[in-house]
């Protein structure tokens, strides 16, 4: 069960994330909006500020799909 305050705490968290990182927002919805199909690759990359990295990925699912667009739709 969703507890409605922390989905209030959560969306003033992303509010102040969405405003101190605003290109990677506009990278997550373009993403989002034309590139997310089954079967598409996520790759990250995370490099520290002592110049170490290390890279992941994954192959988006159905069952991927499906929650994203669950989550899209928490506050729309």
């Amino acid at each position: 069960m969703l507890n409605p305050a922390k989905l209030l705490k959560l969306k003033g968290a992303w509010d102040r994330f969405s405003l101190g990182h605003p290109k990677f927002i506009t990278f997550l919805k373009f993403v989002g909006n034309n590139s997310m199909e089954e079967g598409t690759v996520i790759e990250i990359t995370v490099t520290t500020k002592e110049g170490m990295s290390t890279t992941g990925n994954l192959k988006i699912s159905a069952d991927d799909l499906a929650l994203f667009d669950e989550l899209k739709n928490i506050y729309a």
